[in-house]
């Protein structure tokens, strides 16, 4: 996946790297017992080719199957070939909530060409009810994680985060916050496929 401008250069920088961020979510799928912590501690990051095809079918989400915070069915087929964002956000977050009003207004701009779901984690129901009533961010589909076995298979250790999958399959992940150009270019990226 190509970055274009200033976005490019943010996520760059802000990531541990990107091969060793893919190194993370490809080791943890690879390995059911190993956590992010077993995977980045000793393992020697693979090259970025690795990251083809780790999207959500290649790292087992489906085995996971997943519920949406409204008590909905979730089914990762749904994003075969299709670009999406997973936000890996938690209820008592700060930078999450400062986020989310500017992630729902992005992700309603790319309605169509970019699917944009929440992954609430790191605490319960009740407060994930309540952070999507606060942020506005209803809009989006949000899936709930109480046990962070989705944070796992996805190698996300800390939040906010971001896993990118193109339609491919090829997964590129950030950690931390994204400004609304910032995630904007991304998900332009994504839609046109560059």
């Amino acid at each position: 996946m190509a970055v274009e401008g200033r976005a490019r250069a943010s996520v760059r920088h802000r990531l541990l790297g990107p091969a060793v961020v893919v190194a993370v979510v490809v080791l943890t799928a690879c390995s059911p017992s190993a956590g992010p912590t077993a995977t980045s501690a000793g393992a020697a990051p693979p090259d970025a080719q690795s990251a083809r095809g780790a999207g959500p079918a290649a790292v087992g989400a489906d085995a996971l199957g997943g519920q949406t915070l409204d008590g909905q069915p979730f089914s990762w087929s749904r994003l075969a070939g299709r670009p999406a964002v997973l936000w890996f956000w938690a209820p008592w977050c700060t930078i999450c909530r400062a986020e989310a009003p500017e992630v729902a207004e992005v992700a309603a701009e790319y309605t169509g060409r970019v699917e944009v779901i929440g992954v609430a984690g790191r605490g319960d129901r009740t407060s994930m009810e309540a952070f999507v009533a606060d942020t506005g961010t209803g809009s989006l589909t949000h899936l709930v994680d109480e046990n962070g076995e989705l944070w796992n298979r996805f190698g996300i250790v800390s939040q906010p985060a971001f896993v990118f999958v193109d339609p491919s399959g090829d997964v590129e992940t950030f950690a931390g916050s994204l400004g609304e150009a910032e995630l904007r270019a991304v998900l332009d990226d994504l839609a046109t496929g560059s």
